[in-house]
């Protein structure tokens, strides 16, 4: 048995000296926040051609250009990125939610990943746009779940006498890492290197499935929902053509992704008067169709700020015609969240009348 480990330290030291740079963290049952972490630094050219070595070892990881998430250690100056110290109190910038090693990686190299991707320099506006965005999104939440920290305080919700209607707890990113590990009873090698080989091939489908998943992300914060926040800063500053209090939102060309751009702008400006309704086309082309969409109270929320009179709800064609009164009426969801017209004078009117 002795030997065989000494075998394995081996065979990891002597991957660490085929590249300069190595990657470290450990073995054992993995998470999801290691898989992210290691695959954010691989996007990065330092980091692309480098080894991976999953130990506990001190003296293996003391060999590592960079460890995530094992080894006691949080300093960024020698590339040290663990959180499990009873000492560790570390969050990202304004956010409450203590950091796991996906958090320290994001805080450290995520700006460096999103100007790569952006093709300009880290010190740019939009960089921290992003960079912001992204962790509140996606990144945050992986924190939580690290860490064991609940989205709402488990003390009041128990006081509230609340409770669950179905368990969620399979349903999300870090449960699907979790299945990806080996089960109990796998035919494991019995070689321990071969075996080390098996665990590490399993996180390494792992780290590419959480590496999927916030590259889709910054995919989307990138090429649409960055090129978005200027076209709805435009339209934020036309909405006193239509309503004299700016109730309505109006996009000419096409509909973009507009919430997060308009509740940021509200905040911004403090106004007291908010869009209640947000009119777009459904498809950029002279005859299209146009929409009537309710701002949501919050940005997750099922609740409008102000649904659609009821009085229209779940009606189509003329018969909407006729209990709106408004010509070209083409559907009015029976949630009263959403509602269409033929034309855009129609929609327009449509949103004025729901304002009374």
């Amino acid at each position: 048995m002795l030997r065989s480990i000494q075998k394995m330290a081996e065979t990891a030291a002597k991957r660490v000296k085929i590249s300069p740079v190595s990657i470290g963290t450990h073995n054992g049952h993995f998470h999801a926040d290691e898989a992210l972490a290691v695959y954010m630094l691989r996007l990065l050219p330092t980091y692309q051609d480098s080894q991976l070595i999953r130990t506990r070892d001190p003296a293996l990881l003391q060999t590592c250009h960079t460890v995530v998430d094992v080894g006691g250690e949080y300093d960024a100056s020698v590339h040290r990125y663990d959180h499990h110290q009873r000492t560790f109190t570390t969050t990202f910038p304004n956010r409450p939610t203590k950091l796991s090693s996906a958090g320290l990686v994001y805080m450290h190299f995520g700006k460096a990943i999103i100007a790569q991707k952006l093709g300009i320099e880290e010190d740019a506006e939009e960089v921290s746009i992003i960079w912001e965005k992204i962790y509140q999104s996606f990144i945050e939440a992986l924190d939580a779940h690290d860490n064991g920290i609940s989205v709402y305080d488990p003390k009041a919700i128990s006081a509230a006498g609340l409770e669950k209607r179905f368990s969620d707890g399979g349903f999300s990113l870090g449960a699907m890492v979790s299945r990806l590990n080996p089960n109990w009873n796998d035919a494991i090698p019995s070689d321990v290197v071969e075996a080390q080989k098996f665990e590490d091939d399993k996180f390494l489908v792992a780290s590419a499935r959480m590496g999927e998943e916030f590259s889709r992300d910054l995919e989307y914060y990138t090429n649409a929902w960055l090129p978005a926040r200027d076209i709805v800063h435009k339209a934020y500053k036309k909405r006193l053509e239509y309503d004299p209090e700016g109730r309505i939102l109006v996009f000419d060309g096409q509909s973009v992704p507009w919430k997060d751009h308009l509740y940021t702008l509200e905040d911004t400006e403090g106004t007291t008067s908010k869009v209640l309704y947000v009119l777009y086309p459904e498809k950029p082309a002279p005859d299209a169709k146009w929409r009537i969409q309710c701002v949501p109270v919050t940005m997750d929320s099922f609740e409008s700020r102000k649904p659609l009179p009821e009085a229209w709800r779940g009606f189509r064609d003329e018969k909407l015609d006729e209990v709106s009164g408004i010509a070209g009426g083409v559907f009015v969801h029976a949630a009263g969240f959403i509602g269409g017209n033929k034309t855009f004078d129609g929609a327009i009117s449509m949103a004025k009348k729901a304002l009374v």
